[in-house]
């Protein structure tokens, strides 16, 4: 497409875009709005789970960025007219992908974490007979850590030197983290500190529990590996099934598609299909 209708077709894509960013801008100015509202909830959002990572809560700025990514998506598919589904895909990556992704790195450090807590309640145990002060054997313990568990000890101590008591640095930690086994491990330290007790006996229990606990879940996990393989070639078989059908006799499954009766039938199966799936999943899905 050459000449007054590319021309047209360009500015068109362009003054879109441009009346999108100044609809956004002028809607955004207004604190008051619907929108500035909605957006600062979700800058909120970004903000604590960059804080849960121990990360500065750069929210507004991940939110600029998906604003103009998605100008610049919107923009592209006026100009280019690359279609409309390639765009709307772009646009629902570019919203739900940083939280997604903070969401995995969030899991992924809680998984290490919880894979260095028995070490953790051990040498807290060994601390605890050169010094009868919690706060100094986690000082002591804290340089022999992995990260990141390392970091969230190294926090708790610094708000501990700012003012906070023990109780709250732990209970800070534990609700940044949102681990079972960080719960476990902190709440054996509080429990046993408030009601006494032989402490360095509960924390040397406590970390041959966890120790217990991981292998446990790995064995679970290891039995478990053949059902959710099964699930997988369960959910994704009946579609390879239907397109080497279809490739191999066109219109196959034309009948189907021509009265109520056949949509009913497709339908059923689909239901079918999905229910199978569901209830796989939920005999492989155990929990300890």
């Amino acid at each position: 497409m050459t000449g007054p209708l590319a021309l047209l077709k360009y500015g068109g894509g362009l003054a879109l875009a441009m009346a999108c960013v100044l609809f956004v801008q002028r809607v955004a100015s207004d604190p008051e709005s619907l929108l500035n509202r909605y957006a600062s909830l979700y800058i909120a959002y970004l903000d604590r789970k960059l804080r849960a990572l121990l990360l500065p809560p750069r929210g507004r700025l991940i939110a600029l960025g998906q604003l103009a990514t998605g100008a610049v998506l919107v923009a592209l598919a006026a100009l280019f007219a690359f279609g409309a589904g390639f765009a709307a895909i772009g646009l629902v990556l570019v919203v739900a992908g940083p939280g997604v992704y903070l969401e995995h790195l969030r899991l992924a450090r809680v998984k290490a974490i919880e894979a260095k807590l028995d070490g953790f309640a051990l040498s807290l145990a060994n601390s605890l007979k050169a010094t009868p002060s919690i706060g100094n054997a986690l000082a002591y313990t804290e340089p022999l850590l992995a990260l990141p568990l390392r970091d969230e000890v190294a926090l708790a101590l610094k708000e501990m030197r700012v003012g906070s008591t023990l109780e709250q640095a732990l209970m800070n930690m534990a609700g940044r983290v949102r681990s079972t086994n960080l719960d476990l491990a902190l709440s054996s330290i509080l429990i046993g500190r408030q009601v006494g007790g032989d402490l360095i006996q509960i924390l040397e229990t406590t970390a041959t529990a966890l120790r217990e606990m991981a292998r446990l879940k790995g064995l679970v996990r290891a039995k478990t590996a053949e059902g959710k393989a099964q699930t997988l070639v369960l959910a994704i078989f009946p579609v390879i099934l239907l397109v080497l059908f279809d490739s191999v006799s066109p219109g196959y499954f034309d009948p189907l598609t021509r009265s109520a009766t056949g949509w009913l039938v497709v339908a059923l199966a689909v239901g079918l299909w999905l229910g199978a799936i569901v209830m796989a999943r939920a005999l492989v899905r155990v929990e300890i």
